[in-house]
């Protein structure tokens, strides 16, 4: 819902700040006091295209900006600039964005009626919505979405599998070449760390040779050998124990001590005898691991990473193997969804047809009463060439076509020409059927252009019924319009300073009942043309009271049936 319009140096309009509320708001003034111009002010903060013409003359800018409460209960603000070169600005909440992008954020939020280029009604998409809507297919339709979800998903697998089917044939021959490779290595988990630490010891070997020697030498055939001299040491111990028990716990570590050094004294000596240090063999492992690093660049990092990958290489090598089983079986469940599709689609499509005939002549009767009496109304559909062109909506698009003159050829509801007519027949839809949420701004412009009397009056009456769901905004002459608004608000020119200035004024009470005569009888205010300005307004009144108190009663004895 528009809450708060703000227009600054915009075409004739100095600075402007207007407050609009829920139900029907009416713009009423004198013609050219720039009502149009807040039309095309809400255009721009709908994406509408900026020029350096809407800048007010002898200023450097123009700017509009306004707040929305959305269906969420949200505030947003919505903002465009426009500089005298024509260049542009567009923000929401103070976050620049394209034009395009304001246009797709606020095209839920107003429906601007009277200028084509923002009218949603005028994009043949949304003709089958507000149709299926019209006829009740809405239980229908959503079968017709659920099947095409899971024949468009069951599709797009079957693709990706054909596509990796055809790329599997030039990649077969490379992963053979990759997984044969591995395979001929053998490369065994953690190997390249066993042959690192195999290799130093062979490229130390003589320096470990001397050292184990050493060792052995100084711990068992020394002549001052380690094991020998323990053995003095022990009798010396034992005599010390029988005399002071204090060094029997010592005496218990005896047998343990001499066993670990005896077992390090003949591992040296074995170590020292394996190890072989020929050439031959350090360049086995260097060969080895040489090889183990080449598999690691082309497949690691790590000989783990290598093992992995062969591990796929098998895993994909199985699939490209079954390729062609998957691929007959998702072929036979394509075709079961295919079929589940058209037989929900077609149903869908012979329903469509008889509810276009009805919807036809229900548009054709409320354009009746609307003064576009022979205007003839059909639903045109146009069936998809190819499953390519299916979509959730079903296998076909539609598109009103409208003739509103005898003799004229029915012709796409986007090529109708005059705004006063365009306007009627949105007015007529939306009160038939709409798929907008609740809340949304309706903004009516020329919806009274050549009518008049009990016409004006029905216009009226169904703009009051549109604003129980939507928020409306209608720019009108004629005061069997206005007097239906709810919020009146009154448009003035004037010229101060050698310079047009532009004023909004809400009017109520004798201040509307004011600018209702005026409307009826110009400048002409006399007590019988305010008499007809209060007869007016307090019928409207009384007629919007019955009305509600009407569907409450009707409401109420449904809920106690």
């Amino acid at each position: 819902m528009l809450r708060f319009l703000s227009i600054r140096h915009l075409a004739v309009i100095d600075q402007l700040e207007l407050e609009f509320q829920p139900g029907l708001n009416v713009l009423t003034g004198e013609t050219g006091a720039g009502k149009s111009i807040l039309v095309g002010a809400v255009g721009l903060l709908v994406g509408g295209r900026a020029s350096a013409d809407l800048v007010r003359t002898g200023e450097d800018s123009a700017a509009v900006e306004a707040i929305f409460d959305t269906p969420e209960g949200r505030e947003l603000i919505v903002r465009r600039d426009i500089s005298s070169q024509g260049r542009s600005r567009a923000s929401v909440d103070g976050v620049l964005m394209t034009s395009t992008a304001l246009r797709q954020l606020c095209s839920g939020l107003v429906d601007l009626h009277g200028q084509h280029e923002h009218q949603v009604l005028l994009d043949p998409s949304t003709h089958l919505g507000l149709l299926d809507e019209f006829a009740g297919l809405a239980p229908q339709r959503s079968e017709v979405a659920s099947a095409f979800a899971h024949f468009e998903q069951v599709r797009i697998e079957r693709d990706r599998l054909l596509t990796a089917e055809r790329e599997q044939a030039a990649r077969a021959e490379f992963l053979a070449f990759q997984l044969a490779e591995i395979e001929r290595a053998a490369p065994a988990p953690g190997e390249d760390e066993e042959l690192t630490a195999t290799r130093r010891v062979l490229a130390n070997s003589e320096k470990l040779q001397r050292l184990c020697s050493a060792a052995y030498e100084s711990l068992y055939e020394g002549d001052h050998a380690a094991l020998p001299a323990l053995g003095v040491v022990w009798r010396n111990l034992g005599e010390l124990a029988a005399l002071d028990p204090r060094f029997r716990p010592h005496m218990d570590g005896r047998d343990a001590v001499k066993s670990q050094l005896e077992d390090l004294a003949f591992f040296l000596r074995s170590y020292v005898s394996g190890i072989d240090a020929s050439p031959a063999n350090l360049q086995t492992v260097e060969d080895r691991l040489a090889q183990l690093e080449r598999l690691k660049k082309k497949h690691g990092p790590s000989l783990g990473d290598v093992i992995a990958k062969a591990e796929q290489l098998r895993r994909e090598r199985n699939e490209g193997e079954h390729a062609a089983e998957r691929a007959a079986r998702l072929e036979a469940e394509l075709e079961s969804a295919r079929k589940t599709y058209l037989l929900a689609a077609e149903g869908l499509s012979a329903t469509r047809r008889t509810g276009a005939a009805d919807f036809s002549r229900a548009l054709e009767k409320s354009l009746t009463a609307l003064a576009m009496n022979r205007t003839r109304c059909d639903v045109r559909f146009t069936p998809a060439e190819s499953d390519a062109q299916w979509t959730a909506r079903g296998v076909e698009e539609g598109e009103f076509y409208i003739s509103p003159n005898p003799g004229e050829e029915l012709r796409p509801l986007a090529r109708i020409v005059s705004g006063g007519e365009l306007s009627r027949i949105m007015l007529a839809l939306k009160t038939l059927v709409s798929t907008d949420a609740p809340g949304k701004t309706l903004i009516f412009d020329e919806v009274d252009a050549g009518i008049g009397g009990a016409v004006a009056d029905v216009v009226g009456g169904r703009l009051q019924r549109l604003a129980r769901t939507f928020q409306v905004v209608c720019i009108t002459h004629l005061p069997q319009i206005a007097a239906y608004g709810s919020n009146h608000l009154r448009i003035m020119k004037s010229i101060r300073g050698g310079r047009t200035v532009t004023e909004v004024t809400r009017v109520e009470g004798a201040e509307r009942e004011e600018e209702i005569a005026r409307m009826i009888g110009g400048n002409d205010l006399s007590a019988a043309v305010r008499a007809s300005a209060r007869e007016m307004l307090s019928s409207r009144a009384r007629a919007s009271t019955g009305e509600y108190n009407t569907k409450g009663e009707s409401e109420r004895s449904r809920r106690k049936a």
